[in-house]
């Protein structure tokens, strides 16, 4: 029988790539988007050339019943869901002394609560199954901080001490909770940024080029061969935090 994942944040970039590894494998696919839908529709569609099916639902993670809704879909089409990837993130940055309130919460928001709010409803299911594969996408930033994204770095390190924690509430349960902490990673935000900031980077990174192996990351982490490794973080940085 056919294993469903859940994307976060699936419409572009890292979440993309995700969606369409995990559809590689053989998973079906459910992500979730807000506003113009069309980009969340080409992953669906991208997913549905390897032979599985895919869906997108239109929500607001860092909202409760948003959140129910993506699970009630996926559950209604597929049946069950035993791969959570939690993807979905924003960035507001600006130095501290200029950073609004809402900046720093709505950063908190999206990155970080809607990693409690889809768990909470992810493990319910998993319990009974006795079987579940989260995995929640951090950052470096969350492991070394980063000037200017006081917000970034906070939300995507408390994704990690999140991710300890349900390793240890539900690791007798059958269900593994894994971080990927990516680096300097090649997407559309990183391609716009100007060359010199970019030959910057490289200076830090000893594998001397941007990431694109996020995916493959999360594929090992969802897969059984991962059946031992629960409460970890899996830098994927190429080198640059050692």
């Amino acid at each position: 029988m056919s294993k469903t994942a859940i994307v976060t944040g699936g419409s572009r970039g890292i979440g993309k790539e995700i969606c369409l590894r995990l559809a590689k494998d053989g998973f079906n696919i459910v992500t979730c988007c807000t506003g113009d839908a069309s980009k969340a529709d080409a992953t669906i569609n991208a997913c549905k050339e390897f032979g599985v099916d895919a869906m997108a639902v239109a929500a607001d993670v860092s909202n409760a019943e948003d959140v129910q809704k993506i699970f009630d879909a996926a559950k209604e089409k597929f049946g069950s869901v035993e791969v959570l990837v939690n993807n979905a993130g924003i960035t507001k940055d600006n130095l501290m002394l200029r950073m609004t309130e809402d900046d720093f919460m709505k950063v908190l928001d999206v990155n970080l609560k809607s990693a409690f709010l889809t768990c909470k409803v992810a493990t319910k299911d998993m319990m009974r199954a006795k079987y579940g594969r989260i995995i929640n996408i951090s950052s470096v930033v969350g492991l070394m901080g980063n000037a200017g994204q006081a917000n970034y770095s906070a939300s995507k390190a408390g994704l990690i001490g999140f991710t300890k924690s349900l390793a240890k509430e539900f690791g007798a349960k059958g269900i593994t909770v894994n971080a990927v902490a990516p680096g300097f990673i090649e997407t559309e935000m990183t391609d716009a940024l100007p060359e010199d900031v970019k030959a910057n980077y490289m200076t830090q990174i000893p594998r001397k080029r941007l990431g694109a192996d996020i995916a493959a990351a999360v594929s090992f982490l969802a897969s059984d061969d991962a059946d031992y490794i629960t409460g970890q973080v899996l830098s994927v940085d190429g080198g640059m935090r050692m």
